[in-house]
């Protein structure tokens, strides 16, 4: 694939990648690899065949400039693990009579859950099973009859989506892979309302949730973003939940900004929260009725493995919240209102990037 060179970075904001991507190596090392690795060279390549490779000649580690600067952090930081684990073998194991992705680089990677596929973008999105695609086109006829204008119809169709998604990871004895998606845009701020719906996913759409560090390259700034890790038929209805929570509230706001002719946004976030801890509400009451009726969700223990794998030193930190004002009531009355819909569309399809090799 050819480069457009009017995407690259001017030489001030490379070379605050670059020591950005040092930062990450060394965070890696600690949490992944106990510390084991020795600090090695890190380059970016023009080479139009790989996304990025460890040289043990050089002892340098190679990411391609086309990755790192027009994939989100999340995919760069997994080609980044994968180049890691190359060196581990290399370097820490001493294992150089084996093919590049043997047995033992496999089996590294299956115990650190690092991508061990020598092509390809990272496997953040597992395929779906044939009985999880067909269990997201129901969900998905469901949440086209929730926008129905009858207000029962559209609430039962609802409660239903949610009840069959329950049965769904309730009857799921086995699983069929986990993944992870990163939702929403990179922020240097993350304010109460994304919290909140950050909170709302975790507890009632089966997967976990967690604020991962990332690098802004076009903007030479340290963001969060939110990480959800899940089976792809979750991860399908949590990415769709997030932006229509979003966007949903966003419209709620600017029509409630109109009911009162005010003109300041001093309010928006109070109100924001304000919306997302009024649909928290109602879907707990939901739970509640989906309990009494015998199904009861206790988690994944599978999945909050996985979890802890990607992230094995977690840091825990209390913010306070927005101040309780008649916006947030309002707010949180609307929020109790929502109901969500729209068609979940699933797509097998990836995006490619160069040959996309790795070795």
């Amino acid at each position: 694939m050819s480069q457009d060179r009017s995407s690259d970075l001017s030489a001030q904001l490379e070379a605050a990648l670059v020591r950005a991507l040092a930062a990450t190596w060394a965070e890696l090392n600690h949490s992944h690899f106990k510390g084991k690795l020795k600090a090695a060279a890190l380059a970016l390549s023009d080479g139009a065949g790989r996304l990025g490779q460890w040289l043990p000649a050089t002892r340098t580690l190679e990411l391609s400039r086309t990755l790192v600067t027009r994939q989100g952090w999340g995919v760069v930081v997994e080609v980044l693990k994968h180049e890691m684990a190359h060196q581990y073998v290399s370097e820490v194991l001493g294992l150089s009579d084996e093919s590049a992705h043997g047995p033992a680089f496999r089996a590294l990677c299956e115990q650190l859950a690092i991508d061990a596929r020598a092509a390809g973008l990272p496997d953040a999105r597992p395929d779906a099973p044939e009985r999880d695609t067909k269990i997201l086109t129901r969900i998905a006829k469901l949440l086209a009859l929730a926008e129905s204008p009858n207000v029962n119809e559209a609430e039962a169709a609802m409660a239903e989506a949610q009840r069959l998604m329950l049965k769904h990871n309730l009857e799921t004895v086995v699983s069929t892979g986990y993944g992870f998606r990163h939702l929403g845009r990179p922020t240097g701020r993350v304010s109460e309302h994304e919290r909140l719906l950050a909170t709302l996913l975790n507890e009632h759409f089966f997967v976990e949730v967690i604020w991962v560090p990332v690098w802004r390259a076009g903007e030479g700034r340290r963001g969060s973003v939110l990480e959800v890790c899940g089976t792809p038929v979750n991860l399908e209805l949590a990415e769709h939940t997030h932006s229509f929570l979003l966007h949903t509230a966003e419209r709620l706001w600017s029509a409630y900004k109109r009911e009162r002719a005010l003109f300041s946004d001093r309010d928006r976030r109070t109100y924001l929260a304000g919306v997302m801890l009024g649909f928290g509400e109602k879907l707990r009451t939901q739970r509640t009725v989906h309990e009494r009726a015998g199904l009861v969700w206790v988690g994944d223990g599978d999945l909050s493995r996985y979890w802890r794998t990607r992230h094995p030193h977690i840091r825990w930190t209390r913010q306070d919240g927005n101040r309780r004002t008649e916006a947030h009531a309002h707010g949180r009355q609307d929020g109790r209102a929502i109901v969500l819909h729209r068609a979940v569309t699933h797509s097998q399809s990836r995006g490619r990037l160069l040959d996309n090799k790795r070795t």
